[in-house]
């Protein structure tokens, strides 16, 4: 079987299975429209390889800084490397191990804490380690319930 290397520049048109590809939706794409915030720079300051992104919903709810008593002192920038952080201790870890025995992306949960529009919380957050738009190992961050 011929294997076909992806590129933004040539785009599949055929899948051998499912037929001609009528709308693809690229991850460049995605965080182009803000749909994924890109925060790779962050993740290779805390030792990660390769990008990472969070989804719009993840970045709203955990790295903004809500506008409530009690959010005093918080930054953009801290919550962001605690988000990362926590991913690096705890999600990439496994993920890595996981990927190498089957080579197969995978999604493990991990949690911290943060202050929310409601007050102190314990967030669960979801890490998967995937493709990117040429094969690349990418890492995505999300909220429990996202795909």
């Amino acid at each position: 079987m011929e294997t076909q290397v992806r590129t933004e520049q040539q785009a599949p048109t055929e899948d051998p299975i499912f037929g001609p590809v009528i709308s693809m939706y690229t991850r460049a794409q995605a965080i182009e429209d803000g749909v994924l915030v890109d925060v790779t720079d962050t993740a290779k300051e805390a030792g990660i390889r390769g990008s990472m992104v969070l989804t719009r919903a993840a970045w709203n709810e955990w790295v903004e800084v809500p506008p409530n008593k009690g959010a005093e002192g918080q930054s953009i920038r801290g919550r962001l490397w605690d988000v990362v952080y926590m991913a690096k201790m705890f999600a990439v870890p496994f993920l890595i191990r996981r990927a190498s025995m089957s080579g197969d992306p995978e999604t493990t949960y991990y949690k911290f804490n943060y202050i929310s529009r409601k007050g102190r919380r314990t967030a669960t957050a979801k890490c998967h380690l995937g493709y990117g738009d040429n094969g690349e190992g990418v890492w995505t961050v999300m909220m429990p319930e996202e795909d």
